[in-house]
């Protein structure tokens, strides 16, 4: 019995160096590995849902939570159901060097590998959630930047086209094997495929809707909005910063080897210390220009890290990374007030995190990357702004034009909770908002609201 267990141990401990000694076939061992990796990966990105959802809740005035919320869990789903029908097959189907895949339901093809040929790598259902549950994520950054004024089915719509259009025809280009790809283009795991394609998307919608009422005076002086619960937009990027890891580390695309297995050890140290150095480098930033830190400029800090070592999480050296990062950082403590002078009303930030640090992440491969190259990477960068700045404007114009993008002033001023949901998520308080000058954001007051909704006061 002793003799037996002994031998089943060893078998056991060989399995992984059968996996590796196979030079032209996959075993596997490590097609269940790789798969494996793909689907906890996977879970780890959706949970990144929950995190945007936790964050924009927490940065957008209690009038308008549960609609934020709603539209960050449907966002979600739609996201899944346009990459299933079409979005897949448009990003990875005979693209061959071209720009555009085509059309189709995606379905799984495994009947080889229940035949015991592992030559796939991988199952491809594993492959097709690790990609959907990314293409959310860009739709999440637009979420958050047009909140507080934009009607919820236009905005559905548009989450349609993006999840369902715009955002597979540009991942076809470098993901799907593309003209980019050809060229060299490298963005690891999605900078610019991902976050600044949400970035674009989320600048042509602010700029098209407008801004919040009383968001700039007429003198074009900013007039801080205090978010809710800055314990939930805390929450909210942990949230995010815990998920990245399977964001970045499952870009790996593989675990069935030793080779793999250290790549993906990397990453999750790059990722981490990305992060670390973003919020850092904010926090000094903070000190230095306005004597005081913001909490929340500080946890977009922290996430223009993790956009920034988006692109390269693999090459760098962790010194490498932390420097990456908190060039993010500093970047995000001045695109927000530039962002700010152009009067275009960003709610929580996020083109100063995907937009900007996106770009910034996909130049900065080249610096600990050799074999990628900066001209390429720039290339890569204006085309898919181009594309997606284009197509997006393209459909919020269209929607604009026909069912109307933007709430009444009233309906604004009582918030979306109670004029498109007919509820509060806080029914027991009343945010009004005070306003105020100076750097840090203005303070609020909380009053018990009655059982029906006030009636609107006239803005000034």
């Amino acid at each position: 019995m002793k003799k037996t267990m002994i031998l089943l141990a060893g078998i056991l401990l060989a399995l992984p160096g059968l996996a590796l000694a196979e030079d032209a076939t996959v075993s596997e061992v490590a097609y269940v590995l790789n798969t494996f990796s793909f689907l906890i990966c996977g879970i780890l990105v959706m949970w990144m849902a929950a995190g945007f959802a936790m964050l924009e809740a927490g940065l957008v005035r209690s009038k308008n939570v549960a609609t934020i919320c709603l539209k960050n869990i449907a966002l979600y789903s739609v996201a899944g159901i346009l990459y299933y029908v079409v979005g897949y097959n448009l990003m990875y189907s005979g693209v061959d060097g071209g720009f555009i895949g085509s059309l189709g339901l995606w379905g799984a093809d495994d009947a080889a590998a229940l035949a015991g040929d592992y030559a796939s790598s991988y199952a491809a259902g594993s492959d097709w959630f690790f990609q959907m549950v990314f293409v959310a994520t860009a739709a999440s950054v637009v979420s958050g930047t047009v909140a507080e004024r934009i009607k919820l089915w236009p905005f559905m719509v548009f989450c349609v086209i993006l999840t369902g259009v715009i955002y597979p025809i540009q991942g076809a280009w470098s993901w799907g094997g593309g003209w980019l790809s050809e060229m060299g283009f490298s963005d690891y795991a999605g900078s610019t495929i991902v976050h600044s394609v949400g970035g674009w998307s989320a600048l042509t919608g602010a700029i098209i809707l407008g801004a919040r009422k009383g968001k700039y005076d007429k003198n074009g002086n900013v007039k801080p909005i205090p978010g809710s619960n800055l314990t939930l937009a805390t929450l909210g990027t942990f949230i995010l910063w815990m998920g990245w890891f399977g964001f970045n580390g499952g870009s790996a695309l593989s675990l069935g080897n030793a080779g793999a297995a250290i790549e993906q050890s990397n990453v999750y140290i790059n990722t981490n210390l990305g992060a670390a150095g973003g919020i850092v480098a904010a926090m000094i930033m903070l000190q230095l220009l306005y004597k005081k830190v913001d909490l929340t400029m500080s946890l977009n800090g922290a996430l223009a890290g993790l956009v920034s070592i988006t692109a390269g999480p693999a090459a760098p050296s962790p010194g490498a990374a932390i420097l990456i990062g908190a060039v993010g950082g500093v970047l995000v403590v001045f695109a927000v007030p530039f962002f700010d002078k152009l009067k275009i009303d960003d709610v929580v930030g996020a083109l100063s995190v995907h937009l900007v640090c996106g770009i910034w992440g996909t130049l900065a491969v080249p610096f600990c990357d050799s074999e990628a190259s900066f001209l390429t990477q720039l290339i890569g960068v204006l085309a898919v702004g181009a594309f997606v700045t284009v197509a997006s404007a393209v459909a919020w114009f269209a929607l604009k034009m026909t069912v109307g993008i933007r709430c009444s002033e009233e309906d604004e001023f009582r918030g979306l909770d109670i004029t498109e949901l007919g509820l509060e998520a806080y029914p027991d308080f009343q945010t009004i908002h005070i306003g105020g000058a100076g750097v840090t954001p203005a303070g609020a007051t909380y009053a018990p609201a009655p059982n029906a909704a006030p009636a609107p006061a006239k803005q000034s």
